[in-house]
């Protein structure tokens, strides 16, 4: 399901925020931070207005991290609509449409054109898959649930069949092995019953 980035940059009004998937902090008594500051892994999405989104864990929340993700993904005439993070102060000089800021902290969510509100949305969607259907992402994997959600949400428009047709479409030319998924080099023995279970 994960479709190149580069093959059609994000263009117009463009958003871009990040948040945080991981497991829920256990109630031991003590107080755990929540956004940032978090032992959560970071997520970021780049949503086109009406269009397609690129998400992805990254590494954290820095300005180097997050303007060079956004940077690969985004056409420079588009308008980059963000939050108050100061990690995405600057974006204005690098793209000819500008940055309209939305001040969460001061209550601010919608102020003319300028909103994550989309962001916001794929987001939404993206932990109810998480929480309601998968229950634990792990850190390795994430990428992946990240690229199927990035899937629905570009194909949303459409039926479950033309979705369906779409998938298969992506997979031409791609494997996936089991090697790969696990990583861990417990595949020999799981290469070997499947295998067995062949014969």
């Amino acid at each position: 399901m994960k479709e190149d980035p580069l093959a059609s940059l994000l263009k117009g009004i463009v958003e871009a925020d990040e948040t945080y998937v991981g497991g829920s902090p256990r109630d031991d008594g003590k107080e755990h931070k929540r956004g940032r500051g978090t032992k959560k892994t970071a997520v970021l999405a780049v949503v086109e207005r009406g269009g397609k989104v690129v998400s992805k864990p990254v590494k954290d929340v820095s300005a180097k991290t997050l303007k060079t993700a956004i940077r690969e993904v985004v056409d420079r005439k588009s308008a980059i609509m963000t939050d108050e993070w100061i990690s995405y102060h600057g974006l204005e000089n690098e793209f000819s449409g500008g940055h309209a800021v939305v001040n969460h902290g001061a209550g601010e969510y919608v102020r003319g054109l300028a909103s994550t509100n989309t962001v916001e949305s794929y987001f939404a969607l993206l932990k109810r898959g998480i929480h309601g259907t998968f229950h634990h992402v792990s850190k390795k994997h994430l990428l992946r649930y990240c690229n199927e959600f990035s899937f629905r949400w570009d194909n949303r428009k459409v039926t479950d069949g033309e979705r369906a047709e779409e998938a298969i479409k992506g997979m031409d030319g791609k494997r996936l092995l089991l090697s790969e998924l696990l990583g861990d080099g417990s595949n020999n023995l799981h290469e070997e019953r499947i295998e067995e279970e062949i014969r």
